[in-house]
């Protein structure tokens, strides 16, 4: 059996008995969301620390454990506390949560994230749903043998965010008049903040906002066919577009401040999704 295929079903193994219903959807939860789970009737939770072999989180701040609770009637699985590829895990690692959320029934990912404002029209605690991505500054979660369980050797990649969703998303948004951007999300290693020159790339290549999570899990989800959207809280302006230099402390406490708005935003998106 194929190592990493054969490392996911371990996982699985260990968690399918605790697994109080079948979700519909797969919800990452960023910075800024991370006690979103604490406003729902949580049916189960199950922590990463319990799943043999699984990644878990070292950021301060992420939590890491699945939740699982109803949102506005829709069963979902809420993964608190991301892993990232700064962290020194492989790449496969980072994608192992996603594929397993699928493994226990998910058909929607929806990817929430911090992230930088490359675009000039942006400012600090806009939401910006994506559109698109640009994942080629880090290794495909693909790159391997391929995991013919999971996904063909070569899926298409033309609409990665679909438009369904994205119309969901635009719907919601109008309903609540929350005012939302719309762009293509940039994936970097990290965990280094980027240089002025490097938000100066990211904006020639057609980047709108740029982040060091989201784009690896959203390969992930659509070789195994799952539909993918995604929002991205604005934190801050990358940097050289401000004076101000960039710390984690910064990204943290936006992302804090906006949370109340976020939570409203991506409750009213689930309740579309039933």
């Amino acid at each position: 059996m194929n190592q990493v295929y054969g490392k996911l079903m371990g996982c699985y193994e260990s968690v399918k008995e605790k697994l109080p219903f079948r979700p519909k959807v797969a919800l990452v939860l960023g910075s800024g969301l991370g006690d979103y789970g604490d406003h729902f009737s949580v049916e189960g939770a199950i922590d990463y620390h319990d799943i043999e072999g699984f990644p878990v989180s070292t950021v301060a701040g992420h939590k890491g454990r699945f939740l699982f609770a109803h949102i506005e009637g829709v069963p979902v699985v809420m993964m608190q506390g991301r892993v990232h590829y700064y962290e020194g895990y492989s790449m496969t690692d980072v994608v192992l949560p996603i594929r397993l959320m699928r493994l226990m029934g998910s058909e929607i990912l929806f990817l929430t994230n911090a992230a930088g404002g490359v675009n000039y029209k942006f400012r600090a605690g806009d939401f910006m749903m994506i559109t698109d991505q640009i994942a080629s500054f880090v290794p495909s979660p693909l790159i391997g043998p391929n995991i013919e369980e999971l996904g063909v050797r070569f899926c298409d990649m033309s609409q990665v965010y679909q438009k369904e969703l994205q119309d969901i998303i635009r719907k919601t948004a109008r309903e609540l008049e929350i005012p939302i951007q719309e762009g293509v999300y940039v994936q970097l290693a990290g965990p280094a903040y980027e240089t002025p020159a490097e938000v100066r790339m990211v904006r020639a290549l057609g980047g709108d906002a740029v982040g060091m999570s989201t784009a690896c899990e959203a390969i992930a989800a659509s070789h195994m066919q799952m539909k993918v959207c995604g929002i991205s809280c604005i934190s801050n302006l990358a940097c050289g577009m401000t004076d101000t230099p960039l710390s984690h402390e910064e990204v943290n406490e936006m992302a804090e401040r906006t949370a109340p708005l976020f939570r409203k935003l991506v409750t009213g998106i689930i309740s579309h999704m039933g």
